[in-house]
């Protein structure tokens, strides 16, 4: 399945003590960049990130409503929730908690999760700048600060890896 990444010059990043922006163009409308985002993260995630790893990875998927979890199956069908849809407003808004600690453990208490907003904005009918924003690591505690400078590079593998599904996707 596509793992193959985009020019990491593609994927802008900013970021203040306790949050990350992330910023790209899709080439594709907001729905196309929406749909890819949401469907198809088994396509595009890194699947060293996940619980399963990258062998035993079946499925990444997102409920597409709000109160809908993100998941992960691996094997024998063993499912592990990892976050819970906020906002649901296709194609231009998603916002979900982060519901792994900095150790990888399940956060079940999603006060004590960070957040992810993703704003999918068109900039003409085959192109859409996709920002995202990580915020709120301060709520994984005393290791919130290296909790973020590590997703700074990990956000920026996904999201490589999410304009090139987007870009064979759309040619």
């Amino acid at each position: 399945m596509g793992q193959e990444m985009a020019d990491p010059d593609e994927v802008r990043q900013e970021f203040d003590r306790f949050s990350l922006r992330s910023s790209l163009f899709a080439p594709a409308s907001a729905e196309q960049a929406f749909a890819v985002f949401t469907e198809s993260l088994t396509d595009w995630w890194v699947r060293e990130y996940t619980w399963s790893g990258p062998e035993a990875l079946a499925e990444l998927g997102i409920e597409p409503r709000a109160g809908g979890m993100l998941y992960e199956i691996g094997p024998y069908g063993f499912r592990s929730d990892w976050g819970r849809v906020l906002t649901w407003d296709p194609p231009r808004r998603l916002v979900f908690t982060w519901q792994i600690g900095p150790d990888r453990v399940p956060v079940p208490d999603p006060a004590r999760a960070s957040e992810v907003e993703v704003l999918f904005v068109p900039e003409g009918p085959d192109r859409t700048r996709v920002e995202v924003e990580h915020r709120d690591f301060d709520r994984h505690g005393e290791a919130a600060e290296g909790y973020r400078k590590a997703l700074t590079a990990g956000w920026h593998d996904l999201l490589c890896r999410y304009l090139a599904t987007v870009a064979r996707r759309t040619t």
